[in-house]
């Protein structure tokens, strides 16, 4: 593709790695409009819809919509999914003035759900279920999320000795969370914790971190020598991509390497089981997940394209918006998620599958003004052979 199409002012560009894809999405504005009351009997799921948003809506709670709809994630749902609403009652005796209502708290750097529901005498259980949250409960700044049963927010606990007060690290290309706790006298368990990390302690450059127990007289952590440079180039179809991509590029592929993926068949089947339970052709996931990394989920590209799906961070960040929920592109399952999330979407705006297919590699602003390029042409090509394949 030449260099000149790939600089679209309101696109995603992403370059794939191992079948030299490069993919430009465009920026497509997801909002939800479910409008059910609480007499309704049932709703059916829309794209941008979460359940705690449904619930919200229709006068119950996430914790009862599961239950009624036997969902075993809350947090996994997905557009046309027909949900059963509780229907409207009596006038019920008036609650108890034990349980105060749930009120609304936006979250800022640094917080984490255990200490937002310290401070507003709740529980994490409590929190996470109201919120449909996974299972590491993750949670991003400017996010508001609902709290159940808040009351007035505790007055925080002062700080002592031996518990300095909580610092923040911005992350640099290199760095790993020992490094970070090292350097600033905490531990990994500490940082951990306070960030909602998942066990294999992902970070990435530019990261925000908050740092419990952190001394003004820690230093930075240092950049392990050359560990993390030489992983991607940065060069690919004749476009060299900025130092700082490419450096993230870098530390994103380290850390694959360094935390052990799934096999190529482990995420064959993960895309496969993904793409029917989003409502997606589970054949056109997987030959999109082939022709883009060959399910290779340690490929990165030189513009900063993760893992088996191929996104980049900022796609990531629109899938995020679409599901509901924050992805973490390391992940393989989030991965995975935020690709068929974006095919999911492609492919119910465009006017046929080869377009949608087109728009995945060149992109939908792109391909609607300019028409497929040569290159376009043969990656759709390659894809939809591959479908056959996977039927």
């Amino acid at each position: 593709m030449p260099a000149a199409a790939r600089r679209r002012a309101n696109s995603v560009t992403r370059v794939a790695t191992g079948t030299g894809a490069t993919l430009a999405l465009a920026t497509v504005a997801i909002a939800a409009t479910g409008t059910a009351g609480h007499a309704a009997d049932t709703y059916t799921v829309r794209d941008g819809d979460t359940l705690s948003a449904i619930a919200k809506r229709s006068g119950t709670d996430v914790r009862t919509l599961a239950k009624d709809n036997a969902l075993a994630d809350p947090s996994r749902i997905r557009a046309g999914q027909v949900l059963r609403l509780p229907s409207a009652a009596p006038a019920a005796a008036p609650a108890p003035a034990a349980a105060p209502a749930a009120t609304g708290y936006t979250v800022r750097t640094g917080d984490t759900v255990s200490g937002i529901a310290r401070a507003h005498g709740t529980t994490v259980e409590a929190v996470v279920a109201a919120n449909g949250l996974d299972a590491r409960a993750f949670i991003r700044a400017g996010q508001t999320l609902t709290v159940p049963g808040a009351g007035t927010p505790a007055p925080a606990a002062p700080a002592t000795a031996a518990a300095a007060a909580t610092g923040s690290y911005t992350v640099r290309t290199g760095d790993t969370v020992s490094g970070i706790a090292r350097a600033h006298g905490t531990t990994v368990a500490a940082v951990v914790a306070a960030n909602g990390l998942d066990a294999r302690a992902f970070i990435r450059a530019g990261q925000t971190l908050a740092v419990p127990g952190a001394t003004a007289a820690a230093t930075a952590a240092p950049a392990p020598a050359a560990t993390t440079s030489g992983l991607v180039g940065n060069t690919f179809a004749g476009r060299t991509y900025p130092d700082q991509v490419v450096a993230s590029a870098n530390q994103n592929k380290a850390s694959l390497l360094a935390s052990g993926v799934p096999s190529r068949d482990e995420m064959q089947a993960k895309v496969a089981a993904t793409a029917r339970s989003m409502g997606v052709d589970a054949a056109l996931a997987q030959a999109v997940a082939f022709q883009e990394s060959g399910f290779n989920h340690t490929s990165v590209s030189p513009a900063n394209a993760i893992g088996t799906m191929q996104v980049i961070p900022s796609s990531g960040q629109w899938a995020s918006e679409m599901v509901g929920r924050q992805l973490n592109l390391l992940h393989p399952d989030d991965n995975v998620v935020a690709g068929v999330a974006i095919l999911r979407s492609l492919v119910r705006t465009s006017p046929d599958l080869p377009t949608a297919i087109a728009s995945y590699y060149q992109g939908a602003s792109s391909v609607a003004r300019n028409g497929m390029y040569a290159d376009t042409r043969r990656y759709v090509a390659n894809v939809q052979t591959l479908m056959t394949r996977f039927r």
